[in-house]
Parts: structure tokens; C-alpha cells; sequence
């Protein structure tokens, strides 16, 4: 079965060039051109990728992204015409996994899409459950325990997790974290580590937040 991919991009050239391209190298594509429309097809339908652009008519796609992850953890990836650091922070905090800034090339939207499909079909990397102190890991249902208490995780901060668990005690670099995460080094900063510690920490109740340790210039550990 073909990878379905969800296109929300109100720039009709854009959109056309995108969904050709995607077409070509195999997927499925749904488009829509607003984000209340790209919102219910995210509802109603199942997905592998959805492609978001930021500034869009009646919702913009930070708001859809908002709202999709209220529902769903489908990787996705935005497009961007804003380039700011607090405009990419946004839509990571809204929950987007990626983000491509406009112009891009479409071999690297292409590349980022592959990327994403890889990280969903990884998964999980192992059956055994990890411990670490409080926290457990069920990798074949896909869920976080602390103290025996769920706690709901995006699958992105659930692959930061698992990864700094099954790394106890070895001090993780950013760039060794976004290539074993996100699965790829590509042009994406390595501050979008920081986000997702911040966010994973917030989820984790106060006691187990704090078993991540930042290490000064260097990166993150979990030490027993």
C-alpha cells in the first residue's frame, strides 16, 4: 500500500509542484488549501506524513498542528516561509516533529518526508520494556508509565525518551540525539533538542523530570 501523505498548502503552484513530486516518487497525496478543511481530513482519514504549511487560510497551521496532536501522533512536518527562531519554536511547540523553510528543494522535502516514514516504521526498537527508576517503557504498546500513572507523550518525545533510557548513563551530544531521534542530520538546528527536553520534562512529574541531567556544553544523560 502506498504511504499516504496529507498536503495543507494554499499556494496552488507551491501545492501542485509538491503533490507532482510526491506522486512520482510513490505517494498517495490529499490536498486541501485551508487549514479547517486540512484539520477534518486529518480527522476523518489515516495518514503516514502530514505536511503543514504555517501561514494559512481560516486556521493557520500552527493551530491545526495544535489540534492534530490532540488526536493523533502522525509525524508532521511544516512549511515555512518565516524562518525566525521563535516561529520554528512555535510550531515545535504546537508538536510538528520537522519543519522545511521556504524556498526549499524539493529533494530535501523529499528526503525529510522519507525520514519521517523511517522513524514510524522503526519502531519499536526493541520488545523487551526499559526501567529506569520510576519510569517504565512498553515499546509494543507504545506507552510511558511512571509510578504505574500513563503519561501521554508525543511520539517524538517518546523516541527522546527511549533513546536517552536505553543510553543510561552515557552523555548524549545534540547531534547524537538528532541523528538517533530524528533520524537524520540535515539543516536543522540543534536547539529543536532543547525544545523537546523542555517538553519532555513538563509531561514527567517533578521527580522524574529531573533524572534527565543537562551536562554544560555538551548535551543530556539519564544516570542511575
Amino acid at each position: 500500500m502506498k504511504p499516504r501523505i496529507l498536503l495543507v498548502e494554499d499556494e496552488q503552484s507551491i501545492a501542485r509542484f509538491i503533490d507532482l513530486e510526491l506522486q512520482h516518487e510513490g505517494f498517495d497525496v490529499v490536498h486541501h488549501s485551508n487549514g479547517r478543511l486540512g484539520l477534518d481530513s486529518a480527522k476523518t482519514e489515516e495518514f503516514d506524513v502530514i505536511l503543514l504549511d504555517v501561514m494559512l487560510p481560516e486556521l493557520n497551521g500552527i493551530e491545526v498542528c495544535r489540534r492534530i496532536r490532540s488526536f493523533s501522533n502522525v509525524p508532521i512536518l511544516l512549511i515555512t516561509a518565516r524562518d525566525a527562531v521563535l516561529d520554528r519554536v512555535a510550531g515545535l511547540d504546537a508538536g510538528a516533529d520537522d519543519y522545511i523553510i521556504k524556498p526549499f528543494a524539493i529533494e530535501e522535502l523529499l528526503a525529510r518526508v522519507r525520514a519521517a516514514l523511517r522513524r514510524t516504521a522503526i519502531e519499536p526498537k526493541e520488545e523487551k520494556k526499559l526501567i529506569f527508576k520510576e519510569i517504565e517503557i512498553d515499546p509494543v504498546a507504545h506507552v510511558v508509565f511512571v509510578n504505574s500513572q500513563t503519561v501521554e507523550l508525543t511520539k517524538t518525545e517518546y523516541d527522546l525518551l527511549a533513546y536517552l533510557v536505553e543510553q543510561k548513563n552515557r552523555v548524549l551530544s545534540r547531534d547524537l540525539i538528532l541523528e538517533n531521534v530524528w533520524g537524520y542530520l540535515a539543516d536543522i538546528e540543534t536547539n529543536v533538542v532543547d525544545v523537546y527536553i523542555r517538553h519532555l520534562r513538563s509531561k514527567l512529574p517533578t521527580q522524574t523530570a529531573k533524572y534527565i541531567e543537562t551536562v554544560r556544553g555538551v548535551g543530556y544523560v539519564m544516570r542511575e
